[in-house]
């Protein structure tokens, strides 16, 4: 148990932590929700009322969504663009053991797909990027199912007209949403990527050792 948690640590405490912050925001949330819902002098409703509203669904998708399209072009961008001093980039003009193609035959111990071969092994070069893609899609879909129930419960309080969910992607408000988000996540990873070339935290992948040069790209 303790080798299987050291060497897989990183990835436990940040779920960890992501699911300690979903509670945080189920528990503030409904408490938020229903101070809303009593200043319009409607009931209060459950957790499971919470959870299950357009509310909570909205809140939650519009920033996955945001997460997920900041990662999945970060992976892809960075196969093709490059930052010369960063240690999130590759440097420049070097063909780094990420662009070889895989060995042939593979080894015993690569992964399946590698093995496979065909059309497998082809998805598999781009599964990475691919599964991001589809995770910003999933929750994009979901932020415009919830936003739009949302939209539509608060026009009925004032007698608005009711949208569907295609009619809602085209409103001011679901794109002053995703951009809200979109624009810090992208300031985010580009602060990283920049901050990396002067600055340095020892111990860490993500940066270069303290006694690199700027000038040198990579980790």
């Amino acid at each position: 148990m303790g080798r299987g948690l050291k060497e897989n640590g990183l990835s436990v405490v940040l779920f960890t932590l992501f699911l300690a912050f979903l509670i945080g925001q189920c528990v503030m949330g409904h408490r938020e929700y229903n101070s809303e819902r009593q200043e319009h002098g409607q009931p209060a409703v459950s957790y499971a009322g919470y959870l299950a509203s357009s509310y909570f669904a909205e809140a939650t998708f519009e920033n996955w969504e945001s997460e997920f399209l900041q990662m999945g072009v970060y992976v892809l961008f960075t196969v093709f663009l490059f930052q010369k001093g960063s240690s999130e980039s590759k440097r420049v003009g070097v063909r780094e053991a990420v662009d070889a193609e895989p060995k042939n035959p593979p080894g015993e111990d690569a992964p399946w797909p590698v093995r496979k071969g065909g059309w497998v092994l082809k998805l598999y070069k781009h599964s990475l990027s691919l599964a991001f893609l589809l995770l910003f899609l999933v929750s994009f879909a979901l932020h415009a199912v919830g936003g739009a129930r949302e939209y539509n419960e608060e026009q009925l309080q004032h007698g608005g007209e009711m949208v569907s969910m295609l009619g809602y992607i085209t409103t001011a408000r679901f794109w002053f949403e995703s951009f809200q988000n979109w624009q810090s996540e992208f300031l985010a990873i580009g602060s990283m990527v920049a901050l990396s070339v002067f600055l340095r935290q020892q111990g860490s992948p993500e940066s270069k050792p303290v006694d690199a040069p700027h000038s040198e790209t990579g980790g």
